[in-house]
């Protein structure tokens, strides 16, 4: 069968260049005059390491992550979190035309809100899931398309003090989110300090996906007891530490086999994970299907099956233990 991206292929990292670099952030508009829509192919997936806003003003496009696809009209707003891989195309004929912000939140954040910064880290939980609240919210969706197009309206006319106008509507977004979040999502496990403890060994963690990581070992890096340790990395980051280990290899494990040609017990062992029957029972822990049924369904060739193939996913991933 036919498929948009070969195997192989490697998605696009895009490299964000800052209009202003005080501001840590890009947006502009896209404006395509063009009739023509439709699946393109290939259809690469790309990602950046700032998190994105999307925000439509008129036509239709289409987006797929991991855990969606949808069709977005004018009005509709979504973000995409850190990293997070991401494709989109011209759904409909017509005019279409969308603003796209891409921004460093963590550069937003002063010593007064530095506690919030741990909400938006997606150390645990990707920001993609807080896109509830703009599908659910009539008026927070409003609210938040109003504050992106205010953004990208103040970084083009640039009138004295636009600098403070930008930041002011930055949080203003921010704490649009934490003030609809129903669902609690965004709500801190542990402060900011104490996330800032654990850094070395969330960076620890990072550089040895690939191999064996012993609590032991990360106890030294800390000066820490074992026991200490363990009470306090799951208070601080809302997990325990092999739970939050797994999640880790899991993520890594699904770019892998969205993007590259290793078999799937070459990507086991590319995450760490020797045994494949508790890769696959991890992996289905966290997707609800197996590494195959993973692999397959996000190559679908239409976006119906696109559709499909990530509705189960997304379903699954409400009711998972860890996100």
């Amino acid at each position: 069968m036919r498929t948009l991206q070969a195997a192989g292929t490697e998605p696009i990292k895009e490299e964000v260049v800052y209009q202003n670099p005080l501001l840590f952030l890009k947006i502009w508009e896209m404006n395509v005059a063009a009739p023509a829509a439709g699946l393109p192919e290939p259809w690469p997936w790309h990602y950046h390491e700032q998190v994105e806003f999307l925000a439509l003003i008129e036509g239709e496009l289409a987006l797929q992550t991991k855990n969606d696809f949808s069709v977005l009209s004018a009005g509709d707003v979504r973000v995409l979190g850190s990293s997070q891989l991401h494709r989109t195309y011209k759904h409909h004929p017509g005019p279409l035309r969308y603003v796209v912000f891409q921004i460093d939140l963590a550069q937003h954040f002063d010593l007064s809100t530095m506690p919030y910064l741990h909400s938006f880290s997606e150390l645990t939980r990707p920001l993609e899931q807080i896109n509830y609240i703009f599908q659910e919210n009539t008026a927070a969706r409003s609210e938040g398309h109003a504050l992106i197009m205010e953004i990208f309206n103040e970084s083009q006319t640039r009138l004295p003090g636009y600098e403070l106008a930008i930041g002011a509507a930055i949080k203003r977004l921010l704490l649009l989110l934490m003030r609809n979040d129903s669902r609690g999502l965004l709500e801190s496990s542990g402060e900011e300090s104490g996330l800032n403890r654990l850094r070395p060994a969330l960076d620890y963690i990072d550089r040895q996906l690939g191999d064996k990581i012993a609590v032991e070992d990360v106890c030294k890096l800390l000066n820490l007891s074992y026991h200490y340790f363990i009470k306090y990395f799951k208070k601080v980051m809302g997990m325990s530490f092999v739970d939050y280990v797994n999640y880790k290899r899991i993520k890594k494990a699904e770019r892998l086999l969205l993007t590259g040609d290793l078999s799937i017990i070459e990507v086991s062992y590319e995450v760490g994970i020797a045994n494949m029957a508790q890769f696959y029972k991890l992996f289905k822990r966290h997707n609800q299907i197996s590494p195959k049924e993973f692999k397959q369904r996000m190559r679908s060739e239409t976006p119906a099956a696109a559709a499909q193939a990530t509705a189960r996913s997304r379903r699954g991933a409400a009711a998972a233990d860890i996100w």
